[in-house]
């Protein structure tokens, strides 16, 4: 896994180190370049926490790395022969691989990391800019989108699109939706999707209701395989007695609802806000969605564990794409 801003980045060694019991004996191999840590399978975990630690690691060797601007070199030439036709000259690429995020996304593309991580310090927006740049979309999709895991008293909830898109139209919520089942799953669980609104079933004409009935119809339709339905109000879709007892042609009556797709951003961003913040949710994510390779991008300021969770994803996310 790449780290993006690692300098400066304080509480990095914290939040590695507080997850060293459930790594110990796995081998594993730290190497700074530009500021982003790389975490590849090769040392013992001993040696890991002693570089992180400055002890002394005696007869370990750390492998030789090759120069980091023959490094840059090269993936400039990479990246200038893949966008030399959309308005790069070579210097912009040369330019390009001394920013952080452009460099981890190369190490990403060339196989210098199997994941990556990034956004501590930044804007969200710079550092997707990159990443859509270098990275591209998965085979299949058409656009990216964010998910947030919300650990709630109820179990996890899953809430889209929290950081992309900001008025997704129905075949966007048809996208989100289907991206947000995959990421339920990687999780080991089965999703059970609501998708929201102020509206029930057909009780407001008004487009932004009836582009979540639009989504929600074609999903019924093409995908009769998901557990999905709306348009649902928030209260209704998390209450399977009186969701039963209004509306018993749902497919969601006696079922337990673990995934809320919003019709718009501000909506899902403020909801996984709130519920943060009033209720001490613990929050996994902004989980990035639809990108070709395993790329998450912490919200500014992240905590430790936000941090050490959001490398979890990008773990496991990795190797769900390498069995792709």
């Amino acid at each position: 896994t790449s780290f993006v801003s690692a300098e400066g980045l304080v509480t990095l060694p914290e939040a590695m180190m507080s997850q060293v019991g459930i790594e110990n004996g796995s081998k594993i191999e730290l190497v700074v370049r530009d500021g982003a840590i790389v975490i590849r399978k090769q040392l013992p975990i001993s040696a890991y926490m002693g570089i992180l630690k400055g002890y002394d690691l005696g007869d370990i060797e750390p492998p030789k790395e090759p120069d980091k601007e023959d490094i840059r070199k090269k993936y400039a030439e990479l990246f200038w022969d893949a966008q030399n036709r959309k308005g790069y000259t070579l210097y912009d690429a040369q330019r390009l691989m001394r920013e952080r995020n452009y460099f981890a996304a190369m190490m990403v593309n060339e196989g210098d990391a199997d994941a990556l991580v990034s956004g501590y310090s930044s804007n969200y927006g710079s550092v997707v800019k990159p990443m859509l740049n270098l990275i591209g979309l998965a085979p299949g999709s058409t656009r990216i989108a964010t998910t947030n895991v919300m650990i709630t008293q109820r179990g996890p909830m899953f809430l889209s699109d929290t950081a992309i898109n900001i008025n997704p139209t129905a075949n966007d919520l048809i996208k989100i939706a289907q991206m947000t089942s995959g990421v339920v799953k990687m999780f080991g669980l089965e999703p059970v999707m609501a998708m929201i609104s102020y509206s029930n079933f057909g009780s407001s004409k008004d487009k932004t209701a009836t582009k979540v009935r639009e989504a929600v119809s074609y999903l019924h339709r093409r995908h009769p395989q998901l557990l999905v339905d709306g348009e649902l109000q928030t209260d209704f879709a998390l209450n399977s007695e009186m969701l039963k007892a209004n509306f018993p042609f749902s497919r969601l009556a006696n079922k337990k609802v673990n995934t809320l797709i919003f019709p718009n951003l501000e909506s899902a961003n403020i909801t996984y806000k709130l519920l943060k913040e009033l209720n001490k949710a613990e929050s996994i994510g902004p989980i990035m969605m639809g990108l070709r390779k395993p790329v998450h991008i912490l919200q500014l300021g992240a905590s430790v564990d936000e941090i050490v969770n959001m490398t979890a994803v990008a773990v496991v996310d990795a190797q769900q794409k390498e069995k792709q």
